[in-house]
């Protein structure tokens, strides 16, 4: 493929374009909600209107207000249908003529949708995630090709640097740095790896953008494979994720039929196969060196480093690791340039961040945002509020890795470095509300037995440490424990967090440390003396406990 055919493909698709458009949600939460049988009767209203000539119904990925499934927006006139039926499809049909359907609709003026700033998410609900020229139409592979015939590879990595772009992943650590490390890494085979393990709990945004605009990814590894001279790339997705994966499939296959994978990219030098990994859904093996060993077919444990994957990763080469929003930014920054990029967000904290609102919150589902913007922001403009008149008492940032935020710091700008002073982090990107009613110790000890149950045991202070934690945590919420349990508890956090191998262990603590800090009379209220006024010196560890 060369330029030419970009253009003549994007040329035809948008000519092929009909005067009305219903975007009809073929993402995962609408599916689940019977979206492919409305997206049928849609199909058959059309057709039974004789409009197929001037009517496209078009499956697209995210709407990104999930809570409001199934979702189909009626362009141009910019109607956004919400819990819609099978049986209202003809209504919505007959609408497009002008008519009023009685469907409920949406606020397409709402902040949940004027608030958000789409990179990443740019062609979620506007592409047809499962054909190749809708995407090309949306100046899809466009970055690649310039890539290819007009930058060496220093200069693709140069420009990820200037950016200011870090990883999505959780840690921030500078994407550009790191392609420079493998690139400058010495070694005749070289991997790229998207890390597609999404595991923390209510986090939905790498499979949401999986399955919405697939191509995206691709993309933003071949240009990564480019600039750090790998010719061999892998996708690790948790198998749990099927419609994801099957999206993955046909565009890797579309892509190889259109030589922008394969041989000769572009007619250039460069060469890249991408394969597929599926995982059994082991949380530990989001970690890097966890991940490598998973797709390697050993067990997916970690193991100590240095070396890094960037000098001796898959099969002991040098391995660029990044995650699925890590990859989709890439095409739109050497498309757009890293001015561009870097003129959104913060000084340290550059672009955008995308994040899964879910919990005790009236607007849930998909934002992207630009970094820097406030957490009461998202949380009471874009999210609404608590929902049923209640009150906003905390949010959850980072999954089981990250913190309790309390709503008196709803005003801290969404960075990695403020998220960090508060004791959370960005995480690859889920946020959780919790109201008035949420009981905080309990919140701590779901993360802790989720911490638990996820660690490889690989190493001790991960295994045995948060088995320990959990006990005394349980044996907090039930009231039965002392100010003897507290201080155990504060010094177990402060071991698994710096002895522990991975990162599960080393950040396994922040939730109960978080609650500690901005809520501790809700341990405090719940400690008792033993029978005789002592502290109990009940082991930590009851008889029979898999950490004994």
């Amino acid at each position: 493929m060369v330029l030419n055919d970009l253009i003549q493909i994007k040329e035809r698709e948008l000519a092929s374009r009909k005067k009305y458009v219903l975007r009809c949600c073929m993402a995962a939460g609408c599916m689940s909600s019977n979206a492919q049988s409305l997206k049928d009767e849609l199909e058959k209203a059309v057709a039974a209107a004789g409009l197929k000539d001037e009517v496209e119904v078009r499956g697209v990925g995210c709407l990104k207000l999930c809570c409001q499934g199934p979702l189909v927006q009626a362009d141009p006139a910019e109607i956004l249908y919400e819990r819609v039926k099978p049986e209202d499809a003809a209504a919505i049909v007959a609408a497009l003529k002008g008519g009023q359907a009685k469907v409920s609709q949406g606020d397409l003026n709402h902040p949940f949708f004027t608030r958000q700033m789409s990179i990443v998410l740019a062609n979620s609900g506007i592409v047809d995630p499962e054909r190749i020229d809708s995407y090309i139409a949306a100046d899809g592979y466009l970055a690649l090709r310039n890539a290819l015939r007009e930058m060496e590879p220093k200069e693709v990595t140069d420009t990820i640097v200037r950016s200011g772009l870090r990883g999505r992943g959780g840690a921030g650590f500078p994407t550009g740095l790191k392609w420079g490390t493998v690139a400058k890494s010495t070694g005749t085979k070289k991997y790229v790896i998207c890390n597609a393990d999404e595991g923390d709990p209510g986090a939905f945004m790498d499979r949401s953008v999986l399955e919405s605009d697939p191509h995206a990814v691709l993309e933003g590894m071949a240009l990564a494979a480019y600039a750090v001279g790998a010719d061999q790339g892998y996708i690790y997705v948790r198998a749990e994720y099927p419609l994801a994966i099957s999206r993955l499939q046909t565009a890797i296959k579309q892509a190889k039929q259109y030589g922008l994978l394969g041989s000769g990219v572009f007619e250039s030098p460069f060469n890249l196969t991408i394969d597929l990994r599926l995982g059994a859904g082991a949380f530990v093996c989001g970690e890097e060196t966890a991940l490598m060993a998973s797709v390697e077919g050993k067990r997916g444990t970690p193991r100590p480093r240095p070396p890094f994957p960037a000098e001796k990763g898959l099969w002991n080469c040098p391995t660029l690791i990044n995650n699925v929003e890590t990859f989709a930014n890439v095409p739109a920054i050497v498309r757009n340039g890293a001015e561009w990029f870097a003129g959104i967000g913060t000084e340290k904290s550059k672009g955008t961040k995308v994040f899964a609102l879910a919990g005790k919150i009236k607007n849930t589902g998909l934002i992207e945002v630009p970094m820097g913007t406030k957490l009461r922001d998202i949380v009471e403009d874009m999210g609404g509020g608590a929902p049923d008149g209640g009150t906003i008492k905390a949010v959850q940032t980072g999954g089981p890795s990250g913190g309790c935020i309390p709503a008196g710091s709803l005003d801290t700008p969404v960075d990695y470095e403020s998220l960090s002073k508060l004791g959370s982090i960005m995480g690859s990107g889920g946020m959780i509300v919790m109201d008035q009613a949420t009981d905080m110790v309990d919140v701590a000890r779901f993360f802790m037995e989720f911490c638990m149950d996820e660690s490889c045991g690989k190493c001790v202070p991960c295994r045995a440490g948060t088995a320990q934690m959990h006990h005394l945590l349980s044996k907090i919420v039930a009231r039965k424990a002392t100010a003897e349990d507290l201080a155990k508890l504060e010094e177990l956090c402060d071991m698994v967090k710096h002895t522990s191998l991975c990162g599960l262990g080393q950040t396994a603590p922040n939730p109960v440390m978080s609650t500690l800090r901005f809520f501790r009379g809700e341990y405090t209220e719940r400690l008792q003396p033993d029978t005789l006024g002592r502290p109990g010196t009940e082991s930590a560890v009851p008889a029979g406990s898999r950490a004994t």
